[in-house]
């Protein structure tokens, strides 16, 4: 169930936020050893804004 919802996430991101497949491979690099830090690491790269973060989070505690 996991790697499903996160394969959902990684869609959410490439098609509703428009991060390249390049970015998001680079933060899930530095990401490996703490996934949950993801959306963190792809503020901290620049790769998306405070409001696209905020999205972020919205989707990820919706049911």
């Amino acid at each position: 169930m996991y790697k499903l919802n996160f394969v959902k996430f990684i869609r959410f991101l490439e098609a509703d936020l428009a991060i390249p497949t390049k970015n998001l491979l680079l933060a899930l690099r530095h990401s490996e050893q703490t996934p949950n830090l993801l959306p963190m690491i792809l503020w901290q790269y620049g790769f998306v804004t405070i409001s696209e973060l905020d999205q972020i989070f919205d989707w990820l505690t919706s049911p």
